[in-house]
């Protein structure tokens, strides 16, 4: 009786979190927008194809350096703060971005400043969620943000080649800024901190300092194995995201085909992102998912690496897509349950920076270690696999969340 007393929902949490994912989808959009025409970029700017990969490995460089940071404003002086720097720094960069697009130097200026609003964003996504969603939507909550980040990045993957040859560099990225001056506008505008009441109690209850948290994490068995499995997942997307078009193209696919290739893996993760998340909810476990997961995608990486046609290879993009992707939102909400009672921007941070400093390893090995023949990157792939095989046998070492026991627990009783 004294739950149903003091919790509510609001049917606004949907709008909070719609504005949220437009802001999510904003910042993948200019992380991922020169991938897919590398080659196109670098003849424009004169440089080399490193530097043009260097516009989306700086995202993660400063993802490293930032978030904490991010997260320390974020769980001290709430989401309208936090998210709000990170709007502010989408909306402006990305406009300096195409109004300086003729010069390279501006353009990685630009490209800087929109890595520092990313972690203010990013690193939000499971406070969000526990300050408006209960317990049993949370998942769901986590992953509709992260479904946004996948249209995002299909969008630029499908979008920036044709962008490009239509409008040149300079009117693809114009047109990238104004989308995100104005989703970023709508963000600023439809996120509130809280809602008048909590969605469960667990809401209201103390949660520990973020350095108090960050010691607290490090010793749960099972997010040490949660860093492992983001370190190499996350990476492993990053990098393969990075050089999709000279992955493909010593198999004689050009950018338009290694744009499609890297938006069916986006779509692969939209429905995965869609779907196991809300299984899991309704199941009230998070182990059994985290597991299918991390070994469907393998299959789907051994096609990256070896097919030869190009309808296996959309197949198995959207196959490696689909496991992967769906395992990013479980992860955030199953490191939010698993070390509570450090705050959620702190746990989701640090998972997603393990995985941003492989993403920034994986990237410089593909390029240092491809064949010198060919430019083939086959041989980082291959490892790539082995990785996962590792990453298979350590997911069944994780613990079931005890929140979510202790929920099913409480139901049963209930029925009882």
């Amino acid at each position: 009786m004294a739950e149903t007393a003091t919790v509510r929902l609001y049917g606004y949490r949907w709008v909070v979190l719609g504005g949220f994912s437009v802001l999510n989808a904003l910042v993948q959009m200019n992380w991922i927008t020169f991938a897919p025409v590398t080659g196109d970029a670098a003849a424009f700017y004169g440089v080399g194809e490193l530097e043009i990969g260097l516009l989306s490995l700086v995202f993660m460089v400063v993802f490293i350096i930032v978030s904490i940071p991010a997260s320390y404003i974020i769980d001290t002086y709430g989401i309208r703060l936090g998210v709000g720097i990170g709007a502010v720094l989408t909306g402006t960069f990305a406009l300096s971005r195409g109004l300086f697009a003729d010069s390279y130097t501006p353009v990685l200026i630009s490209q800087i400043g929109l890595a520092v609003g990313q972690p203010f964003v990013m690193n939000a996504i499971t406070k969000i969620s526990a300050r408006w969603f209960p317990l049993n939507e949370r998942a769901t909550a986590a992953g509709l943000p992260s479904l946004a980040q996948f249209l995002g990045i299909i969008g630029a993957m499908a979008a920036t080649p044709y962008l490009v040859s239509g409008l040149g560099m300079t009117g693809m990225l114009m047109v990238y800024g104004v989308l995100s001056v104005v989703g970023a506008t709508a963000a600023l505008v439809l996120i509130r901190e809280r809602p008048p009441t909590p969605p469960s109690l667990t809401d209201d209850e103390q949660r520990t300092r973020v350095f108090e948290g960050l010691r607290h994490i490090f010793r749960q068995k099972s997010m040490v194995i949660l860093l492992l499995l983001f370190f190499v997942g996350l990476g492993m997307f990053n990098a393969i995201s990075t050089w999709i078009e000279q992955i493909v193209a010593p198999r004689g696919f050009g950018p338009e085909e290694a744009g499609m290739i890297g938006a069916l893996m986006m779509i692969g993760g939209i429905f995965g992102a869609g779907i196991l998340p809300v299984m899991s909810d309704r199941q009230h476990r998070r182990k059994p998912f985290l597991m299918l997961a991390v070994a469907g995608m393998a299959p789907g990486l051994i096609g990256l690496t070896f097919a030869s046609g190009y309808s296996l290879l959309l197949l198995s993009s959207f196959v490696f897509g689909f496991f992967l992707m769906s395992a990013y939102p479980l992860g955030f909400q199953y490191s939010a349950e698993i070390s509570y009672p450090a705050p959620e921007s702190t746990s989701q941070g640090i998972i997603v920076m393990a995985g941003q400093v492989s993403g920034v390893l994986f990237i410089l090995a593909m390029d240092a270690f491809k064949a010198d023949a060919t430019d083939s990157m086959t041989g980082s792939m291959v490892v790539f696999i082995v990785l996962t095989a590792v990453v298979i046998v350590l997911t069944g070492f994780l613990e079931e969340s005890p929140m979510i026991l202790n929920s099913l627990e409480a139901e049963l009783e209930t029925a009882g």
